[in-house]
C-alpha cells in the first residue's frame, strides 16, 4: 500500500451541485520545479501558486499525490492495481479521475487501467508534460488546465468521456489506442489506428461516435491481478535461433507478443517456424503484433504469415504493442481455460483493437 496526502481546491458548497475531480499525481516531468538550480519535486499544496487558473475552474478539484513518487520508467503492474484500487475505494465519492503521469510509460499504464477498471462510467484521464511545470514555456500547464475541463465535463448529468484516456498536446485519446512518439516535441503521443476521441482548439471538439458508451445496468467492477509472465519478442533482420529460443523458452512463459514485419509478416525459415510450433505446443500463447505504428495484421494474406494461423498464432490486428502486452497480463490473470484465454485476447474487450 502506499500512501497519500491531499488538498482541495474550490470545495463543492452545500445545495450546489458541481461536477468533482480526483487528481493523482504518479511522478514524472509535469511536477518538477527548480530549487536551488536542481529539479526537484514540487509540494502540491502549493498547487494554486503555480496554477493560479485552477481558481477560475467551476468544479471541486481534490489533488492527492503517492508518498513515493516515481519516474515513469519505473512504472510497474503493482501500482497499476494501487492505482485502480484508489480509484474503486474512491468511486463513488468523485465524478471523475485525472492522473498525472510521465509520459515514458503512460501508454502502458492508460492500457492496463482500461482493463482493470470494467464497466467504467467515468472519465479516468493520463496527462503529463514534456518540460516541467516549474519552467517558464512549460506544456504542463495547458494540459493539465484542458485535461481537467475534459474530467468535468457532462451532458444530461453524464460524462461525455465514461473512458480511460490520455490528454496531451491539444488531442484527446483512447488510453490503450495510444502510442508515445516524440520526445522533443509537445505533441507526444499519437494514435494512429483510432481516431482522437476530441480535439482542442478554442472549443473542445468532441468526436462522439467514437466515445465509448457505457452499457445500461453495467456495474463498475475493478478486475486488478494481472500476470507478468509474458514478454515481447521483436523481429529483426538477422535474428538468430539463439535469440528467439531465449525468449521463448524462459522458465514459467506464458505468452508472448511477437512484433512482425509490416502486415504481420515473419521469416519462413525452418528453425524459426519450429521454434514457435514447439512453443505453442508448450501452451505458450503467441499474439502477432506489427512493428508499424499504422496498419493492422492481416495474418495469412502473404505466404509469409501462413503458417502463424497453422501453429495457432492470434492475429493481434491492429493493437498497440503496449496494450497487447498489458492485456496479455489481464487475461492470464483472469482465466487458466487455454480456450477462453485466446478467445479473449483475439477480440476486443474495451476497445483496444478493431477486428473485421
Amino acid at each position: 500500500m502506499f500512501s497519500y496526502k491531499t488538498v482541495t481546491i474550490n470545495p463543492v458548497l452545500p445545495n450546489r451541485p458541481r461536477a468533482s475531480v480526483l487528481v493523482i499525481y504518479t511522478g514524472g516531468t509535469l511536477g518538477m520545479v527548480y530549487e536551488k538550480g536542481q529539479l526537484v519535486p514540487f509540494d502540491f499544496e502549493q498547487i494554486l501558486d503555480r496554477l493560479p487558473e485552477i481558481k477560475r475552474l467551476d468544479f471541486e478539484i481534490t489533488f492527492t499525490s503517492l508518498e513515493q513518487i516515481m519516474d515513469s520508467s519505473n512504472m510497474r503492474p503493482d501500482v497499476w492495481a494501487e492505482l485502480g484500487q484508489l480509484i474503486r475505494r474512491n468511486y463513488d465519492f468523485y465524478d471523475s479521475f485525472v492522473i498525472l503521469h510521465g509520459t515514458d510509460t503512460m501508454a502502458y499504464t492508460a492500457s492496463a487501467l482500461s482493463f482493470m477498471l470494467q464497466n467504467l462510467q467515468k472519465p479516468v484521464i493520463l496527462t503529463g508534460a514534456q518540460l516541467p511545470i516549474g519552467v517558464a514555456r512549460t506544456d504542463a500547464r495547458e494540459n493539465i488546465i484542458t485535461a481537467l475541463e475534459i474530467a468535468a465535463a457532462q451532458h444530461d448529468g453524464k460524462p461525455i468521456v465514461p473512458e480511460v484516456c490520455i490528454y496531451f498536446q491539444n488531442v484527446l485519446l483512447r488510453g490503450n489506442r495510444a502510442k508515445k512518439k516524440e520526445t522533443s516535441q509537445f505533441n507526444a503521443f499519437r494514435s494512429d489506428n483510432y481516431v482522437p476521441l476530441a480535439e482542442v482548439g478554442v472549443t473542445i471538439e468532441y468526436n462522439f461516435p467514437y466515445i465509448a458508451t457505457p452499457t445500461d445496468g453495467s456495474v463498475f467492477e475493478l478486475r486488478p491481478t494481472l500476470d507478468e509472465n509474458v514478454a515481447i519478442l521483436k523481429l529483426f533482420p538477422g535474428i538468430t535461433p539463439n535469440v528467439v529460443r531465449s525468449i521463448l523458452e524462459i522458465k514459467h512463459l506464458k505468452g508472448v507478443v511477437l512484433e512482425t514485419f509490416g502486415a504481420g509478416n515473419a521469416p519462413t525459415l525452418p528453425w524459426f517456424l519450429q521454434e514457435l510450433k514447439d512453443a505453442t505446443d508448450r501452451g505458450v500463447v503467441i499474439m502477432n503484433v506489427s512493428q508499424c505504428d499504422g496498419g493492422r495484421v492481416m495474418q495469412g494474406r502473404y505466404q509469409t504469415s501462413t503458417w502463424f494461423d497453422k501453429i495457432g498464432v492470434i492475429s493481434g490486428a491492429d493493437i498497440t504493442t503496449e496494450a497487447a502486452i498489458t492485456k496479455m497480463m489481464w487475461v492470464f490473470g483472469q482465466e487458466t481455460d487455454p480456450s477462453r484465454i485466446k478467445t479473449l485476447l483475439a477480440q476486443p474487450i474495451v476497445g483496444e483493437m478493431t477486428v473485421w
